[in-house]
């Protein structure tokens, strides 16, 4: 009777021992697509922040570009200046964000 006992320990555990190394295995699995989705999620943060830097830049060019025409009386012309400079400060925010191009302040920090 001892050793019915003995044997029926030894079958639960070794069924126990391959559900567990079974739910091991999803575990990993579940993990790695885990990881995988939280890249993605990160490169979406990324190209929604940096086009937003980018759009924002040019409608504050057309604004400030209307703004300068209303008041000054120069009915195209700062609007269509200060639109290429909003283009222009866009393109480089976005330069920025990216680390293609150093921020300003880098350089006063390399020369101490």
């Amino acid at each position: 009777m001892a050793d019915d006992r003995e044997e029926s320990l030894e079958k639960r555990r070794a069924q126990l021992e391959a559900k567990l190394a079974t739910k091991r295995v999803e575990a990993k699995v579940e993990e790695a697509s885990e990881a995988r989705s939280e890249v993605s999620r990160k490169g979406y943060a990324q190209a929604m922040k940096l086009s937003s830097e980018f759009i924002s830049a040019i409608v504050v060019g057309a604004v400030l570009g209307y703004v300068f025409d209303r008041f000054v009386g120069t009915a195209p012309w700062g609007m269509i200046v200060l639109l290429l400079l909003g283009f222009c400060a866009g393109v480089l925010n976005v330069l920025r964000s990216a680390g293609v191009v150093a921020h300003p302040l880098d350089d006063k920090d390399d020369k101490k």
